[in-house]
């Protein structure tokens, strides 16, 4: 089975044996033996063609569809991505995180990938769904990037969906604060929030704003 630690902060090795699944390009270096072959389906460990098909219809639909692959062998593998800061995030069996596709690095394989649906509009870069971990044993992983160091809050919280990267529990509401000042150019520019309102559970943020406007996904 393979651990992740974090290592200076911007690299995450994997060490043990076995297999997980990470973005396809992570991979600056690797020390043992090591394959890595693009998934074409589904990194679900499920016995139906036709829910593997369903599910990779799902994440092409949601414009969540990252390259995955799923890396196999043995000793110690580096990921990362473009210098972002690097985070790894404990699950226990049956818990569920809310992750922004493009901070998504690496998990292990006692997680299950997918989608879920937010109704969150376009106003902002954070659309209407977003990918989805949840642990099916015990202290299964996930590997988050930011951009900069990551910013951790506790639930209740309104966030900026623009900063957004991940959450623990149920997902927040779409809040707006549009007035006639809006139509007059007079607002603070921070007409577009997600509202987190359970109690107890973490949001992560990055200290970088994606841009504004429509999320287009063009093939």
């Amino acid at each position: 089975m393979f651990k992740f630690r974090n290592h200076q902060e911007l690299t995450c090795i994997a060490e043990g044996e076995g297999h997980f699944f990470a973005k396809l390009g992570a991979m600056v270096a690797y020390k043992g033996s090591f394959t890595q072959e693009k998934v074409l389906l589904d990194t679900n460990n499920t016995k139906s063609v036709f829910k593997s098909v369903l599910n990779l219809a799902a994440r092409k639909l949601s414009g969540e569809n990252i390259p995955i692959m799923k890396v196999s062998g043995n000793g110690s593998y580096y990921m990362a991505s473009s210098a972002q800061h690097v985070s790894i995030i404990t699950l226990q069996s049956g818990q569920s995180i809310g992750v922004e596709g493009e901070n998504l690095l690496a998990f292990t394989q006692g997680c299950k990938y997918g989608v879920r649906f937010m109704g969150s509009g376009v106003i902002s870069q954070k659309g209407m769904f977003t990918s989805n971990l949840t642990a099916t044993t015990n202290n299964s992983e996930v590997v988050i990037t930011t951009n900069g160091n990551p910013i951790i809050l506790e639930t209740p919280c309104v966030v900026d969906p623009d900063a957004v990267v991940c959450w623990t529990g149920p997902d927040p509401y779409f809040k707006t604060d549009v007035n006639w000042k809006t139509f007059l150019g007079q607002t603070s520019g921070e007409s577009y929030m997600l509202e987190f309102n359970s109690q107890g559970e973490t949001v992560i943020i990055q200290p970088c704003e994606r841009a504004s406007g429509p999320k287009v996904a063009i093939d």
